[in-house]
């Protein structure tokens, strides 16, 4: 144990943020039978709080009220205290961050903090940080404590009624099912469209006001509703220049790693100038395919260049030796929010030549006070264009001394104290991450993105998948705790995308193990859609069926858009039924606030507009011009798989897919087939309907 005053039970903990608080000398817990068992005994609340490794006022928190022992007395002696990491249990965080804003009426965050009754574990009182003493507004955190316990055993019966209330509150948040009328229906679509348009903010892009988040979800709706409207004939501009708006604001405001490539989480400013630095797993694996796409879709090299450079990062800082991905850095270093990543101007210059001090000073606006705290963290101020305006360079010298000037920044700052970071190896986000890597190295003809994703999906399997069920989380060896919706949904689409780009016939056999999975443990038989948990699950006091995204796309969303993609592959009917299912039964909350639902968006629209299904069967080598003219345009409706001739026992509707003399194409749009196409021209006029350079132009973009 060390030198430690205090040692807790969450030193047998993998995660990382448990055990950051394992020498506090609260008696913390981690969410267990034992803990449980102790508040019913004792007739103690259980003060449970929720956060996670890279939470910067969860360290605040920490090192003010947990580490401190006279708070910590008042917690032991009144409280059974369970600390909980958000990242291995969303299904408790999600109970009870909704919880929050019930009693609260307000949004939550973390570190959350409730306080449980401990018989049946309803919340009945709640907030985010507290500060030690009082300030901000706020009571210190001991009085908090005290004022809670004391109303706990004194006031039970107004207790027990508002727990009845919030109990009648979860079962009534909960998706009912469809009406019998019930019909899916492109309204939605456009509605969420409309919602969207006027969210955005025309000055900075993004959606809304500081603090900003990418909300890449809707990022990506805009851009297929751009290229539906394009196919249709009604193209509407609008929706791109949303998308590429935002893109290109993102790509060059401080919430873009400029030095090493990589999103932090959001940007505490609306011009995405300041970023909260913590740089999450989920959202680099989000943006990543979707500025790949975005390149395809529109040409801008501005937007290959950062798919290239966050999974270049990705590649060297997030994944495993043994392959899978990490799940997040830290926004402190040595104590201190962005001290990693920022810059006086004096080491500007001391790192720099003449040339490329005034070249970076030009492009990232370094003159005037710093823009944080005493230094500069660099977000793109001027274009080329601009530069070459005002100094005496061409525009090839710019670009030269621009990358001279960023490798000699990389160099100098690799030798700083880096931030922490969470090794723990998450199986929801590493689905995110395979599925990112896999479509950018596909689209932008990177194999060495592919075989990353080809690493962390053998991890996955491997060390995640036991038993025919999978597991959250492993670290240090050790892998536990029930997998959910997410991390079968997310791993079934990564699988879907990793396919495409190379045939692998027992990973598309694990796919479908997933799915079965998914559908026997998940499924709502009776009102459709899917829960979060499994229904062998520990007995919680709510079961959630989550529909809007929030940071990571809705489970729900996921699910109907990988069965459908499945459905059409196979010809599986009881996929494609029970993604209709899901779409029914929540489409009634989808229509209360449509722009909030952009997984479940996209699912609806491959509902309404079936996938284009592409077989190709031949020669690896012959295949290889097939499949490079399937990627070549943006087709966000299309799923292609080239399948070698040597492979046999092929499932569902593809042993039917044979192999001819040449390369032969099966191409399927839903239930509709063409007849076997044996020659390039005749792909070509198939491929062109469902593009959008077809209306455009190839140079259209």
């Amino acid at each position: 144990m060390g030198n430690h005053a205090f040692t807790n039970r969450l030193i047998h903990e993998t995660s990382p943020y448990l055990q950051q608080h394992a020498h506090n000398p609260v008696d913390w817990y981690p969410w267990c039978e034992e803990a449980l068992e102790k508040a019913r005994r004792e007739d103690k609340p259980i003060l449970l709080s929720v956060g996670y490794s890279a939470c910067h006022w969860c360290h605040v928190m920490e090192q003010e009220s947990f580490e401190d022992e006279a708070v910590a007395k008042v917690m032991n002696e009144r409280f059974v205290c369970i600390k909980v990491d958000r990242e291995e249990r969303p299904d408790l965080d999600k109970i009870y961050q909704t919880a929050h804003q019930l009693l609260t009426q307000r949004p939550g965050g973390w570190p959350l903090n409730m306080f449980l009754t401990p018989d049946d574990h309803m919340p009945f009182f709640g907030g985010t940080y507290f500060p030690k003493t009082p300030k901000f507004g706020m009571p210190g955190f001991t009085e908090v404590l005290q004022r809670v316990a004391d109303f706990y055993h004194k006031r039970r019966k107004e207790i027990v009624e508002q727990n009845n209330s919030l109990r009648d509150l979860f079962g009534r948040m909960q998706p009912s099912g469809p009406t019998p009328d019930a019909e899916i229906s492109d309204s939605v679509l456009n509605e969420a469209l409309a919602q969207l348009k006027q969210q955005f903010d025309p000055r900075h892009g993004g959606f809304g006001d500081a603090p900003k988040f990418p909300h890449p979800t809707s990022i990506e709706f805009c851009l297929r509703r751009w290229a539906h409207s394009v196919i249709t004939d009604k193209p509407d501009n609008e929706a791109r220049h949303i998308a590429r708006f935002t893109l290109r604001a993102m790509a060059s405001g401080g919430i873009y790693d400029q030095v090493g490539g990589g999103f932090c989480r959001y940007a505490v400013d609306e011009q995405w100038m300041i970023p909260h630095f913590e740089k999450m797993l989920y959202d680099n694996a989000q943006l990543l395919p979707l500025y790949a796409d975005a390149f395809l879709a529109m040409g801008d090299k501005l937007f290959k260049r950062v798919a290239e450079e966050t999974a270049e990062w990705v590649i060297r800082e997030m994944q495993s030796p043994e392959g899978g991905y990490y799940s997040t850095l830290d926004a402190d270093s040595e104590g201190h929010e962005g001290k990693f990543y920022v810059w006086t101007t004096e080491e500007l210059k001391n790192l720099l030549n003449t040339d490329e001090w005034n070249v970076l000073e030009a492009r990232y606006g370094l003159k005037g006070e710093p823009n944080f705290e005493g230094k500069w963290h660099l977000h793109v101020h001027a274009g080329r264009a601009d530069i070459v305006d005002r100094l005496p360079y061409q525009e090839t010298d710019i670009d030269a001394l621009l990358a001279s000037a960023h490798a000699k920044l990389f160099a100098a700052r690799e030798k700083r104290v880096r931030p922490g970071r969470d090794e723990k190896i998450l199986t929801s986000w590493n689905g995110l991450m395979i599925k990112g890597m896999a479509r950018a190295g596909r689209l932008l003809g990177r194999q060495d993105f592919i075989a990353s994703a080809e690493r962390a999906m053998d991890f996955i399997r491997d060390r995640l998948w036991k038993d025919g069920r999978l597991l959250v989380t492993v670290k240090d060896g050790k892998a536990h705790l029930n997998a959910y919706l997410d991390d079968y949904a997310f791993l079934i689409d990564a699988g879907l995308e990793l396919l495409q780009a190379r045939w692998r016939q027992d990973e598309f056999a694990f796919i479908i193990e997933l799915a079965d999975c998914m559908l026997e443990h998940f499924e709502d038989r009776h009102h459709g859609g899917f829960y979060f948990t499994a229904d062998d699950h520990e007995k919680l006091v709510h079961r959630p069926k989550p529909t809007g995204d929030d940071a990571i796309p809705s489970g729900n969303g996921m699910a109907a858009l990988v069965l459908l993609r499945l459905g059409h592959l196979l010809g599986e009917a009881n996929y494609l039924n029970a993604a209709e299912r899901a779409l029914k039964a929540l489409h009634a909350v989808i229509a209360q606030y449509p722009s909030a639902h952009g997984s479940l968006l996209s699912a609806i629209e491959e509902s309404l507009n079936p996938v284009q299904t592409i077989v190709l069967r031949g020669d690896q080598k012959d295949m290889a011009a097939w499949l490079a003219r399937c990627r070549q345009y943006y087709a966000p409706r299309r799923l292609t798989v080239g399948i070698p001739n040597d492979a046999t026992d092929l499932p569902g509707v593809l042993a039917e897919r044979v192999p001819g003399a040449s390369v032969t194409a099966y191409v399927c749009t839903g239930h509709a087939c063409s007849a076997p196409v044996t020659s390039l021209a005749e792909l070509e006029s198939l491929l062109s309907q469902n593009e959008i350079q077809s209306k455009m132009g190839a140079n259209g973009r």
